[in-house]
């Protein structure tokens, strides 16, 4: 069963259990799952095949200087976020929205299927979306009243394995409690889907958790004849190191030339 096959069985889940998460009510967290526990030696392995966990280098003072910006061109790629828990920030302004819709449509380009949740005051305008080539009636817009409910909609569709792309538009209430982002966090990676927080906040302003793998600020600055220079610069990554940027170029919509 695929990701398309196994994500028409979630959104219906998340249908049937649409009134508990929209109430205000039932705001209890989800009890926290533990956390895997790595494989102990078997009894047989001599001591003398057992490894240090950790040798220090030779050079110890390169690791003291920390990690050096990135200089090698990265793609912005849906792969770059696969099984990784990422928060994207900027203002109103900024070219958030766009750039992450650019992943969405690569996501729909590989039968991926994509969930984007919001409150319904504060989320994208979907003429301007569908002029990117995204295709809306396959896109699953689930409506919550705060970042909570939320989560417990996300830890739905993530447990599902039926997403690519699980979008949280917390533009209005970028709040969630330490344990739910853990258990947002494993969810993503055991089933390699990419997990998006979009935050107003600006660049200098903390990410929402130590749990986010990936932190980047979006801005958005005036070019020539309609078009408008979209960056991406990476405040936090695990993976690569922090320090490097993505730019490109995009046509302004319709109203904004």
């Amino acid at each position: 069963m695929n990701r398309r096959q196994a994500s028409e069985g979630a959104r219906q889940r998340v249908l049937d259990t649409s009134l508990p998460l929209l109430s205000p009510a039932g705001s209890a967290e989800p009890a926290v799952e533990p956390a895997d526990q790595p494989a102990a030696h078997s009894s047989g392995e001599s001591a003398a095949e057992v490894r240090p966990a950790f040798e220090l280098p030779a050079d110890w003072n390169a690791i003291r200087r920390g990690i050096e910006p990135s200089e090698t061109p990265v793609d912005w790629s849906l792969a770059m976020f696969a099984g990784r828990f990422a928060e994207i920030s900027g203002n109103e302004a900024s070219a958030a929205l766009t750039l992450v819709f650019r992943l969405l449509h690569e996501a729909q380009r590989k039968n991926e299927p994509v969930a984007w949740l919001a409150h319904p005051s504060g989320t994208f305008f979907p003429p301007d979306v569908a002029e990117t080539g995204v295709d809306l009636k396959s896109l699953a817009v689930i409506w919550v009243e705060e970042s909570i409910q939320a989560a417990r909609a996300a830890d739905h569709l993530l447990r599902s394995g039926a997403f690519g792309l699980v979008v949280l538009d917390m533009y209005l209430d970028a709040r969630l409690p330490i344990p739910v982002q853990t258990r947002l966090a494993g969810l993503a990676k055991r089933h390699d889907t990419a997990l998006l927080c979009l935050t107003r906040k600006e660049t200098h302003r903390p990410s929402i958790g130590s749990l986010v793998s990936l932190r980047a600020s979006a801005t958005r600055g005036a070019g020539e004849q309609g078009r408008y220079r979209c960056e991406i610069q990476v405040l936090k990554d695990k993976r690569k190191g922090p320090g490097w940027k993505y730019t490109e170029v995009c046509h302004a919509p319709d109203g904004l030339c």
